[in-house]
């Protein structure tokens, strides 16, 4: 636990004094957000700011994981597994985001990829890490620890679809969450820390590291993010950091209190959704007067400050209560 925190740390401090020129560089090269017309009006103003911001939480998880793991990583199959996967399940949904962030800047300004081609590589990815973690990890079982009962529940083959959906499902609500100064990074962190917790648990010492190098990478992304934001994450980040966290809950088998732990991104996710839903079938009336959920409170009055406040009292208190069923 004490090397974890040390290498939080030490990857927040990299990254911090790093920050500066990468927000310098994106200026320069015109990587900078496209408002929505029909978001919140409020939010023009952020337009051309740096958008894609997750590059530095991804690239320095990357490179202490590297540098921590290279000779473990030659030597030991079970530190493969429990870095190899969630780092490139990271990298794979950070070069998928990125795609999607570049085509917002230059082909549809504003929109990004068309969501009918992402879904079906963000399963692609989802699909070759389940399959990973069902024989590499869990060697032929679908393991699930079930709140006060003792021991896990073998769920068999039913586990590959059930991971699909939860690290692509992540991925996706961490990406909708990513909508105000502040929020992504500070949602993101608190879960990390609360799997890796959990992880000191379960003695999956590796897993312990990972998760504490992405959140020293998460604050130091929000050193540069904090109202008002000198850089957004953009979905370079924001999927990265969902489909890791999904894979994380599936490899410490506590996947069952990720929708606890990830409250406010599953929030958003489902407002965004229920949205769509109602839209559809009352013929174009709203049940929010904004989705994702975030947007619907600035629209009736709430400060972006006071939403960003807000919702990560919530997402500690669901991260306590998570680690507390863990235990149980």
């Amino acid at each position: 636990m004490a090397f974890a925190l040390t290498l939080g740390g030490i990857t927040f401090l990299m990254a911090v004094i790093w920050g500066s020129p990468l927000v310098e560089l994106m200026r320069r090269l015109k990587w900078g957000k496209q408002i929505r017309i029909d978001g919140p009006q409020t939010h023009m103003v952020k337009m051309g700011t740096p958008a894609m911001g997750g590059i530095l939480i991804v690239g320095w998880i990357l490179i202490i994981s590297i540098l921590v793991n290279i000779v473990q990583l030659v030597q030991a199959l079970e530190i493969a597994e429990s870095v190899i996967i969630p780092l490139g399940v990271m990298v794979a949904y950070s070069i998928l985001g990125g795609i999607d962030d570049w085509q917002g800047f230059r082909l549809r300004p504003g929109e990004g990829m068309r969501a009918r081609v992402k879904i079906w590589f963000q399963l692609g990815i989802a699909l070759a890490a389940t399959i990973a973690i069902y024989f590499f990890v869990n060697d032929g079982h679908g393991w699930v620890a079930i709140p006060t009962v003792e021991t896990l529940l073998d769920i068999g083959i039913f586990y590959i679809p059930i991971g699909v959906i939860i690290i692509a499902g992540t991925a996706n609500a961490v990406n909708i969450v990513d909508g105000l100064d502040g929020l992504s990074g500070i949602i993101a962190a608190t879960a990390f820390a609360a799997y890796g917790i959990i992880a000191v648990l379960r003695d999956q010492q590796f897993l312990v590291t990972f998760c504490f190098i992405t959140v020293g990478a998460c604050f130091a992304f929000l050193w540069f993010n904090a109202h008002p934001a000198q850089m957004f994450m953009g979905d370079v980040g924001s999927q990265a950091l969902g489909g890791a966290l999904g894979v994380v809950a599936l490899m410490t088998n506590q996947w069952l209190i990720l929708p606890i732990i990830a409250i406010v991104p599953l929030s958003s996710l489902l407002s965004s959704t229920l949205q769509v839903l109602y839209f559809k079938a009352t013929g174009g009336k709203r049940l929010f007067k904004m989705a994702p959920l975030h947007h619907h409170f600035e629209i009736i009055g709430w400060s972006e400050t006071q939403i960003v406040q807000r919702w990560w009292l919530v997402a500690m208190l669901s991260a306590m209560i998570g680690i507390a069923l863990a235990q149980v």
